[in-house]
């Protein structure tokens, strides 16, 4: 056997380790990843999840508003890629009280029930005005004293929460938001950086974001901002509807 012919073995088989120790480094790092996500998401191989959404109120039969399914698409993937199976549910749908199973709750809050209800409980340092308040437009966030109000094509506003009810109950994911460009929005924001969002918040970590979306009448649910991380205030207890329920009892006791 030649050098040359020897030369060129030890190559070949330097290059065929070298391409197994590579695809072994990738696989092991993709598997990582996934595993990471699958603890965010509370999506295990093989569970289930439920996305809720709300009726199109323009249309005479059951279906979903065009960006709320789009947003359901981009969820659908999330599920698919973790080994899970999701089940899509109208919001008006008697359905299990939350933590038996991841769930994905999308809409409008003025007009979906289950997101309306999620809110009140988890979410208690929130205020969503209807619209027949003096000087308040529909849809309008109140947040520790600070109102977000909606300007339609220019500046909307959405919450992308995660919010969990204790160490063993698969996560809620909530976009609340005052359109349905805004809902969109969240969920591209949310699958666009779960990677870091995993990282960050691991399994049992809560959040809520405020964001922004901005000229959704030129560019639809592309550009999107962070106002703040509202987590703290919007899950305090001493919240707007916690505080007037203290108040009520405290009279109460008075009487």
């Amino acid at each position: 056997m030649t050098d040359t012919l020897t030369d060129l073995i030890a190559s070949a088989a330097a290059l065929i380790v070298g391409l197994a120790a590579g695809w072994a480094v990738h696989s092991a790092f993709a598997r990582r990843k996934r595993a990471r996500e699958q603890l965010f998401f509370g999506l295990p191989d093989g569970s289930e999840c439920v996305l809720v959404t709300h009726r199109d109120s323009t249309s005479a039969h059951w279906s979903i508003p065009r960006h709320d399914a789009l947003a359901l698409l981009s969820i659908a993937s999330v599920v698919e890629n973790c080994g899970a199976h999701p089940e899509v549910a109208p919001h008006d749908t008697g359905l299990q009280g939350f933590g038996a199973r991841t769930e994905f709750c999308i809409g409008d809050p003025t007009a979906h029930r289950r997101l309306a209800a999620h809110m009140a409980n988890l979410l208690p340092g929130v205020t969503v005005h209807p619209g027949d308040d003096p000087g308040m437009e529909r849809g309008t966030f109140t947040i520790a004293g600070t109102h977000y109000r909606p300007e339609p094509g220019a500046v909307e506003h959405v919450l992308l929460a995660r919010l969990t009810a204790g160490d063993d109950s698969r996560p809620v994911f909530l976009a609340a938001g005052q359109r349905p460009v805004t809902h969109r929005a969240a969920v591209r924001h949310l699958v666009r950086n779960r990677t870091r969002f995993a990282r960050k918040y691991g399994s049992q970590g809560s959040f809520c974001l405020l964001l922004k979306v901005v000229n959704s009448q030129s560019y639809g649910p592309d550009l999107v901002e962070l106002v703040a991380d509202v987590t703290k205030p919007a899950t305090s207890s001493a919240g707007p509807r916690a505080a007037a329920k203290a108040a009520t009892k405290a009279a109460a006791k008075d009487d």
